[in-house]
């Protein structure tokens, strides 16, 4: 098949994006809001680059994009971050099931989103359910994995939660591509870039950073500025001889002491090789330091994006051996969300309890909250306990009259 061709939402500086290419596919598209990263993206390609928020019309129209071999992106991560308060669908900047709805016009051989590990948590079990039964109604089969950069040659652990979807009869071809045989060290990936101003020590700093660093963070525009995140990470990067409290404009020179008297700082050329941008790809980030870091800490992995796409690709192509496709589908994630959803009627609260197969309708109770933060949710009293039915997900999916709209005009600047 030679038309490998994808659109890519939410792209970023790229990172995703130059996954994707080495894996053999070809962008018609990539959409991203911020300017600089914009600005990367048209400094390191020849890509058709839109400029705006993915979900205005006026930005791009992806019906002109109808047939595509693959949509992707990588959706806001602050809805879903652990570090946040999860308020998922409550959340302004959520487009996780707003991106799963445009499959219905772009018709996509296959999907590929990615978003922080928080999204595989038990507080989003039930907005997992109601992605996987809308792109089963749409005609796809979905599989979530969690995917660590670590496997995939990287020295940082970043746990990525990344969802593939693809029609039946690629879905029989498609394999999660498989981690390394070994894990490579901060101090093996810097040696050569710690050394480049001739410190006497980078030999020693390499053998003390023998180990994989913390998830490099530090994308987001409400961060203060370029540095290796909250304390818990500085802490991390220390046991590895790394001084996380900023980022420096160069390597250490002849005159800066052992890493044990003073470690050294990561340069923006380090955090992008950490982050996966090899020295051959060339790749150049506009802007300031800040922005430039903004830019990094944002990023999707190119080996895990180029490890996720040959699976997909191979699967598009048919390579390998069919497999069933129970193989491929995702186990019921939320068997409460399940049976409401289902329902027809209101469920009483016995066989909600049933559902769940704990002997504790507190469990259930504790459950319906957690459903009532992403999806209306209505109670009905009667002589033998509460029923319940499941309304409209609150969610963002392309509504006019959502306050999501309201949102983005006030706040635009500060969206990452």
């Amino acid at each position: 098949m030679s038309d490998l061709r994808v659109v890519e939402i939410c792209a970023g500086a790229g990172g995703q994006a130059l996954g994707l290419h080495r894996a053999g596919f070809a962008h018609a598209l990539a959409v991203e809001l911020d300017e600089r990263a914009a600005q990367t993206l048209r400094a390191n390609s020849n890509w058709e680059v839109a400029v705006g928020d993915v979900a205005d019309p006026d930005v791009w129209n992806p019906a002109d994009y109808a047939g595509v071999a693959l949509l992707a992106g990588g959706v806001p991560c602050p809805p879903f971050s652990i570090a946040g308060k999860q308020l998922g669908s409550s959340d302004e900047r959520d487009l996780f099931a707003w991106a799963v709805e445009q499959v219905a016009v772009v018709k996509p051989r296959a999907l590929m989103l990615e978003n922080v590990r928080g999204l595989a948590s038990a507080r989003f079990a039930g907005y997992r359910q109601h992605v996987l039964d809308r792109l089963a109604e749409l005609g796809y089969v979905a599989d979530w994995r969690l995917l660590h950069a670590a496997d995939f040659g990287l020295a940082q652990l970043r746990p990525r939660f990344v969802l593939v979807a693809l029609r039946p009869d690629d879905a029989r071809y498609f394999r999660w591509p498989e981690p390394f045989a070994k894990r490579v060290t901060v101090g093996s990936m810097l040696r050569d870039l710690m050394g480049a101003n001739g410190w006497p020590h980078a030999d020693a700093w390499a053998a003390l950073a023998d180990g994989v660093g913390p998830t490099l963070v530090g994308g987001s525009k409400k961060h203060g500025g370029a540095d290796l995140g909250p304390t818990r990470a500085k802490q991390a990067w220390a046991a590895l001889a790394v001084d996380g409290k900023g980022i420096a404009d160069t390597a250490p020179g002849p005159d800066w002491p052992h890493p044990s008297v003073k470690p050294p700082r990561l340069t923006i050329e380090m955090v992008a090789r950490l982050q996966g941008w090899s020295a051959d790809s060339g790749w150049v980030f506009s802007g300031l330091k800040t922005a430039q870091y903004r830019q990094i800490g944002n990023a999707f992995p190119p080996p895990v994006a180029e490890a996720v796409g040959k699976s997909i690709k191979a699967a598009l192509l048919h390579e390998g051996v069919a497999h069933e496709i129970p193989e491929l589908s995702a186990t019921v994630h939320d068997p409460i969300y399940r049976l409401l959803s289902t329902a027809t009627d209101f469920v009483p609260a016995g066989e909600l309890v049933a559902a769940l197969n704990k002997h504790s309708l507190a469990a259930v109770e504790r459950r319906l909250s957690i459903l009532s933060r992403d999806f209306e949710l209505e109670i009905r009293m009667t002589k033998d306990g509460p029923s319940y039915r499941l309304g409209q997900f609150k969610g963002f999916v392309g509504q006019d009259d959502h306050e999501r709209h309201v949102y983005m005009e006030k706040h635009r600047n500060r969206v990452s």
